[in-house]
C-alpha cells in the first residue's frame, strides 16, 4: 500500500479511482497525563503525554483508512490529509483522508 500526500505517484499511473476513504480515532490521555501536562504549562516546553497520544492517534487513523482503501481493492491513498478536533474535555479525535486508487 503506497501512502502519500502528494497528487501523483513518479513513475506510476492512476488505472481505477475508488473515492474518498478515510478513517479516524478519538483518544484520551489518563488523569495522571494531564496533570503533567498541567504543571508543565507553568514551566513551558513540550508536553511529551500528548505528543505521544496525537502519534498513535495518526498511526492508528492512517491504519483505518489503509484497511478501508485495501478493502476496495486500492493499491495506493493519494493526497492525504489530517484533521484534528476536540470532541470532549480532555478527548480529541484524529481524522485521516485521502483518495484510494489503483495504481500500475
Amino acid at each position: 500500500m503506497i501512502l502519500t500526500n502528494i497528487e501523483t505517484i513518479p513513475g506510476k499511473t492512476v488505472v481505477e479511482h475508488f473515492g474518498i476513504v478515510q478513517g479516524s480515532t478519538v483518544r484520551a490521555k489518563h488523569i495522571g497525563r494531564d496533570i503533567m501536562a498541567g504543571l508543565k504549562n507553568l514551566v513551558g516546553g513540550e508536553l511529551k503525554g500528548y505528543t505521544e497520544l496525537l502519534q498513535e492517534a495518526r498511526e492508528e487513523a492512517l491504519g483505518r483508512m489503509a484497511a478501508q482503501a485495501e478493502s476496495l481493492g486500492a493499491n495506493a491513498v493519494l493526497n492525504i490529509r489530517f484533521a484534528t478536533s476536540s470532541v470532549a474535555q480532555g478527548a480529541a479525535e484524529l481524522f485521516a483522508y485521502g483518495t484510494a486508487v489503483r495504481v500500475e
